[in-house]
């Protein structure tokens, strides 16, 4: 699995109904935005081991705004907010030509339920996890936070 994580001071992804209508499928403050992708390889070991690398990922700042804390630190204090997209685009290959190929991402069928698994996990771990809507066009915003952009992995 692949995550593209950001710091965010607010994030949000709304989901178009086909018919100009926008619904907001979710919203969190400040916190992590996670773009998650999947490839054939992965399971739901990957799953769980993507959820815990983004719980303790040590990229939010402590009270003398070092880098040196994660989501697990502030679970207490309710401020542990992820924001996770579904985002098969992280498995396009652009080796060849121009248009990417989307042959490394797994199908629908294989990918929503360990997406839905790494939000299980967050949730079970205490993060509070807004989601977007598999299978949608969504339009994600957010605010990154320094800017703090990184690129995970199992």
């Amino acid at each position: 699995m692949r995550a593209v994580v950001q710091r965010v001071l607010r994030a949000h992804v709304d989901v178009a109904d086909g018919e100009g209508a926008v619904d907001r499928a979710g919203e969190i403050p400040a916190g992590l935005c996670a773009l998650v992708g999947v490839t054939h390889a992965d399971d739901e070991t990957a799953a769980v081991k993507l959820a815990d690398k983004i719980w303790h990922l040590r990229i939010l700042d402590d009270a003398d705004g070092v880098m040196n804390e994660s989501l697990a630190a502030r679970s207490d204090a309710e401020e542990a907010h992820v924001l996770v997209v579904s985002q098969f685009t992280l498995y396009g290959n652009t080796d060849k030509g121009r248009r990417p190929s989307w042959i490394d991402a797994a199908r629908p069928e294989q990918a929503e339920p360990l997406v839905e698994r790494v939000v299980e996990r967050l949730r079970e771990l205490g993060a509070t996890v807004a989601t977007g809507r598999f299978r949608t066009e969504m339009r994600v915003e957010l605010v990154n936070d320094g800017p703090v952009t990184l690129i995970l992995e199992t």
